[in-house]
């Protein structure tokens, strides 16, 4: 069998990068597990265009993305549809589909699955232009994803700062979610489009979510007292918000969701903007990912 190509897609400005030697180890880890390795640096030009040219010059059997979850959305907008896998190597400051896939933290661990991972073919959310591999959302945790990027410190503490902002000022929106051609409206502070199940926190925002089922979840969060958000954030802990009386969620293929007034929308942990409209589709299968093989991985269906 021939050596592995792997092309290395590293966000210099992921959190964890200034404290490590990371092209150091992926020399390292080639030597020892033999595979194959070009490493691409993300710049401030055109890096959708530029990747893609690597790999079509390079033709990888592997692309790793070397960040936080924007990185690893980028990478699975650029081989959708493709036999290349995706590795991830988790380096932001959240590492959503990273905990969502148990990808191992240590960056030799994660290498090691070149050689020793399991291909998995999972689904894709397409929300409106763009696409989502973990969660999208728009109303609260949309404003807080906001407020996280503006702020200059990291990590859960941070993201609870911003949370307590968010429910003191609690916003409620009127929606209209359309299935199958029949509509239905919700008042919510909050929904997410969920193709996983869990944010980079941890906190479990869609407990039966299955990541290759074909479907993907619209989760509602009905307006609630502020008095009933540490219980909230329990359930959610817990993975059993699905109980409480100010949760909702909605399995299906496609959906068209409007909102009353411009709300804020991200994806992966990405701001986008304010939006009144989202199209939404699932892409069955879409994207082959690389998993530990020793695991057992309660979001896919094997």
């Amino acid at each position: 069998m021939s050596a592995k190509k792997v092309l290395f897609v590293i966000n210099k400005k992921a959190g964890l990068q200034s404290k490590v030697d990371i092209e150091k180890i992926i020399s390292n880890a080639a030597k020892k597990l033999h595979f194959q390795f070009f490493i691409y640096k993300m710049n401030n030009g055109d890096v959708i265009a530029e990747i893609k040219n690597e790999i079509k010059i390079y033709q990888p059997d592997i692309v790793a993305a070397v960040g936080g979850d924007g990185t690893v959305n980028l990478i699975s907008q650029i081989i959708q549809q493709t036999d290349i896998s995706l590795l991830i190597i988790p380096m932001g400051s959240a590492n959503g589909m990273a905990k969502e896939l148990q990808i191992p933290i240590q960056i030799k661990d994660c290498l090691a699955l070149i050689v020793s991972g399991k291909e998995k073919k999972i689904d894709l959310l397409k929300v409106n232009d763009e696409i989502s591999i973990h969660l999208a959302d728009v109303g609260l945790n949309a404003r807080i994803v906001k407020r996280f990027q503006l702020d200059s410190k990291r990590g859960l503490l941070t993201y609870a700062k911003h949370l307590f902002f968010e429910v003191f000022v609690l916003k409620r929106t009127n929606f209209s979610i359309m299935i199958k051609g029949k509509k239905r409206r919700v008042k919510a502070v909050s929904l997410t489009f969920a193709n996983a199940t869990q944010y980079g926190t941890g906190a479990v925002i869609n407990p039966d979510g299955k990541l290759n089922d074909g479907l993907f979840e619209i989760c509602i969060v009905k307006p609630f007292p502020k008095y009933e958000l540490i219980k909230i954030t329990f359930q959610m802990f817990r993975r059993t918000l699905k109980y409480s009386n100010f949760f909702e969620v909605i399995q299906c293929k496609e959906a068209r969701v409007k909102s009353q007034r411009a709300t804020l929308l991200q994806i992966d942990g990405e701001v986008i903007g304010k939006v009144k409209e989202i199209n939404l589709t699932c892409l069955p299968v879409a994207l082959k990912v690389l998993i530990p093989n020793h695991l057992q991985h309660p979001t896919l269906i094997n």
